[in-house]
């Protein structure tokens, strides 16, 4: 018998995380160079009770619930079925530069100011422009984002675990989704006083031009700008230019949530964003996400013990400007 086979699977395990609590006691390590080698703890204990997750012949629900010990399995599946699905939203991971796990609500960020005189030469008596690094006064806001699945345990339990999945990651699509939208209003107000991103004036007055693409792009002096935000109005807008409607361009459509790029940006759809509003940043230090704990929480012994009616899942994270200089926004006229 294999050493996973022998482990005592218990609710309390999710206090630190399932898959942490059995990496501690069965480290992947252990299995390189064997047939299990790929494998995390959590699957190996898949594979001791037979529980298949994925593809067309995958184990009906109630499979989790043979046993006391796979049954501790369930939530742990809900959890990475959603995460997959929160994962799926690319767009705000493009727009984050750092993540940040926190363990309490009460986190503040940090920021940094230099110097207007940096970059110029000094001599060998003076002294060099400084960056001072310190702790901004408010705290993070952070939202709670989740759902509650309201259902049965009869109802689902001779449903196709493949199945069951998919209305997972929809779950998570949609959670991810609602914290894009938080990330972009710090994005454009800001998380504190006086830092809402500088705006731009268009050039053109009749609707959006190639001109008003080069006056945001022109716009950024320290660093350049690899991320534009759009609803799909002002999207269908740019579509539209003709300087935009290359062969290349037009290749590059890939119609969902990112399309092109655009003078060395990546062009993506937020329908949260007002219309008539192009967002620029750039992404590799713009925005901070907070975390709290490891990004989703799910309510483990309510699932353990088939109680569905009134289990959830949860996403605690916050947002934070980074460095103000790197997001712009211009409000454009749409004909």
């Amino acid at each position: 018998m294999a050493f996973y086979d022998s482990i005592k699977l218990e609710k309390g395990m999710y206090n630190q995380g399932l898959t942490k609590a059995l990496e501690s006691i069965d480290p992947s390590e252990a299995y390189e160079g064997t047939e299990l080698s790929g494998l995390d703890a959590y699957e190996r204990q898949l594979k001791r009770f037979n529980i298949k997750v994925k593809g067309q012949n995958s184990d009906v629900l109630d499979s989790f619930f043979k046993t006391t010990d796979s049954a501790v399995l369930f939530p742990e599946f809900v959890k990475r079925s959603v995460l997959q699905g929160m994962e799926s939203c690319t767009v705000l991971q493009s727009i984050v530069a750092t993540v940040t796990n926190v363990e309490s609500n009460d986190y503040r960020t940090i920021k940094a100011t230099t110097d207007a005189t940096a970059g110029n030469a000094v001599n060998e008596a003076s002294d060099l422009p400084k960056t001072i690094i310190q702790t901004k006064p408010n705290l993070v806001a952070l939202k709670k984002r989740g759902r509650i699945i309201a259902s049965s345990y009869e109802a689902l339990r001779h449903k196709r675990l493949d199945l069951f999945a998919v209305m997972l990651r929809r779950i998570g699509a949609d959670i991810a989704r609602a914290q894009l939208g938080d990330a972009v209003a710090v994005l454009q107000n800001g998380d504190e006083t006086a830092n809402a991103a500088e705006k731009v004036s268009a050039v053109s007055t009749s609707g959006i031009a190639y001109a008003d693409l080069v006056e945001l792009w022109g716009s950024f002096t320290n660093c350049e700008p690899n991320v534009i935000l759009a609803n799909t109005k002002v999207m269908q807008a740019l579509l539209g230019i003709k300087e935009l409607q290359d062969v290349q361009t037009l290749n590059s459509f890939k119609g969902a949530e990112t399309t092109l790029t655009v003078l060395g940006a990546r062009l993506c759809r937020v329908n949260s964003i007002a219309n008539d509003v192009l967002l620029a940043l750039n992404k590799d230090d713009a925005l901070e996400m907070v975390m709290l704990m490891d990004g989703l929480v799910v309510d483990s012994d309510k699932m353990i013990d088939k109680d569905l009616s009134r289990s959830s899942v949860t996403s605690t994270v916050g947002f934070a400007k980074i460095s103000q200089d790197s997001v712009k926004q211009m409000e454009c006229t749409l004909e």
